[in-house]
């Protein structure tokens, strides 16, 4: 997420809240749960989903980030400080496992429907060398490290329902736009050109027909049908009522969308956009990032 307009953030069991400490509602785990980073607050809240009633919060983290979920509502989370991704159960409160990334700044993630595989995009390495997508075969071990030449910073990305990744991100520190894929199978990423002008590369997601990519600067959310290197625009999403939208998330006819600069999360009917269905209250720090996660018997 940008801090000026062209340089990314530098990612360095009760009813009721507590400072500190994990808790969820008892029938949490009953339900469809959004989870929302606050990067600034070192937590993730948890509401219920569509309703945005405060069921839960996880703490322990040190800024948390990018945040993605796999068919089975396990939700994976970016953490900063250790540079690791840590899993979560639905309705959890503790991590189930702890998935180390040394040596980089974990940004966002997504996991492969089709295979259960994890990819992690690292905004840079720390050795400032540029950043990387890392591949966890089945969300677990080692990672394969993938990089492309034309990116500096990467930051979000996403699967489509082929198990196709793509990922977004800006081709030197100074700014610009970057879009590329790691087809399914394939060893090499392949730039892809959109044509739509991206101010700041935002959340990348498959919205089940169509890759849903955000642009921070505008709080917009473009659609593309891609074809080989191509991206072709075929509608957009204009998230009101907001600055700057860091990673949106989809779900069914909804879309959430943590706005760090009026420190707020909204909820918008999608694609429609438009005004907000509502805000979610709390007392935000900087929400930076939103997924939703289902209980497995849905």
């Amino acid at each position: 997420m940008p801090n000026n307009a062209n340089s990314p953030l530098t990612l360095g069991g009760s009813n009721a809240l507590r400072e500190s400490g994990s808790w969820m509602a008892p029938d949490a785990g009953k339900k469809s749960l959004l989870y929302v980073s606050d990067y600034q607050n070192d937590a993730v809240y948890v509401f219920s989903f569509p309703a945005g009633e405060l069921t839960g919060t996880l703490s322990g983290f040190a800024g948390p980030f990018g945040e993605c979920t796999d068919t089975a509502g396990n939700v994976f989370i970016a953490n900063s400080k250790p540079p690791e991704v840590l899993e979560y159960a639905h309705g959890g409160t503790s991590p189930i496992a702890t998935i180390k990334d040394p040596g980089q700044y974990p940004y966002a993630c997504s996991v492969d429907p089709t295979t259960g595989n994890l990819a992690v995009t690292n905004e840079y390495s720390r050795d400032s060398s540029p950043g990387s997508v890392a591949i966890y075969k089945n969300a677990r071990g080692k990672p394969h490290l993938y990089r492309d030449s034309n990116f500096y910073y990467m930051f979000f990305c996403g699967y489509d329902d082929s198990g196709n990744l793509f990922v977004d991100g800006q081709p030197a520190p100074s700014g610009g736009f970057a879009f590329a894929e790691l087809p399914r199978g394939q060893a090499k990423l392949r730039d892809v050109s959109l044509n739509a002008s991206i101010g700041f590369p935002g959340g990348v997601q498959w919205d089940g027909n169509y890759l849903a990519v955000g642009d921070q600067i505008s709080s917009t959310i473009y659609q593309f049908s891609i074809a080989g290197k191509v991206g072709t625009e075929v509608g957009s999403t204009q998230l009101g009522g907001t600055k700057q939208i860091v990673q949106f998330w989809k779900q069914g006819a909804y879309v959430v969308g943590p706005d760090a600069i009026y420190f707020r999360v909204g909820i918008w009917k999608y694609p429609a956009g438009g005004n907000p269905v509502k805000f979610l209250s709390h007392n935000w720090g900087l929400p930076v990032a939103a997924t939703v996660s289902k209980p497995a018997s849905h």
